[in-house]
C-alpha cells in the first residue's frame, strides 16, 4: 500500500496540483491585499467622503447595542445581528479579479500549448530516416 501511495505521490498531476495550490493561496493574498488596500480605498474616494466598504453593514437585531460610528468588528463583539454588507462586497470584488487572472493564465496557457512546434514532426523524421535507408 505505501509502494502504491509513493507513485502516486510521484506522479506529475499531483506534484502539478500542489504546487498549484501553494501558489493559488500565495496569489489569493495578493489579490485581497489589491482589494482592501489599493481598489476599496480608491472606490471610497471616488464615491466621496472616503467610505469605507469594510465597515458597512445592516443591523438586524440588537441595535441598541450599537452606536453611531461603530465598526463591524465592534458591532459584532457588543453581539449585535450584524449583515455586513462591506465585507461581502470585498469578497465579490477579490473573486472577480482572481477569476479574471485565472482567467488570463488559462488563455495564455492555451494559446503556448496551442503555438506548433517549430521543429520537425515525428512524421517527418522517419519519412528523413526512410529515405536515407533507400538511397543506401
Amino acid at each position: 500500500m505505501f509502494k502504491d501511495f509513493k507513485a502516486f505521490l510521484n506522479q506529475g498531476n499531483v506534484m502539478g496540483l500542489a504546487v498549484g495550490v501553494i501558489i493559488g493561496g500565495a496569489f489569493g493574498k495578493i489579490v485581497s491585499s489589491l482589494t482592501d488596500d489599493v481598489l476599496m480605498p480608491f472606490i471610497g474616494w471616488v464615491t466621496g467622503g472616503g467610505v469605507d466598504f469594510t465597515n458597512k453593514y445592516v443591523v438586524l437585531a440588537g441595535g441598541e447595542k450599537v452606536t453611531e460610528g461603530m465598526t463591524l468588528a465592534a458591532a459584532k463583539a457588543a453581539g449585535a445581528n450584524v449583515m455586513a454588507l462591506g465585507s461581502f462586497v470585498t469578497a465579490i470584488i477579490n473573486f472577480v479579479l482572481l477569476a479574471f487572472v485565472v482567467f488570463l493564465l488559462v488563455r495564455q496557457a492555451s494559446k503556448i500549448i496551442a503555438m506548433p512546434d517549430a521543429g520537425p514532426t515525428d512524421v517527418d523524421v522517419l519519412l528523413e530516416i526512410r529515405d536515407e535507408l533507400r538511397k543506401k
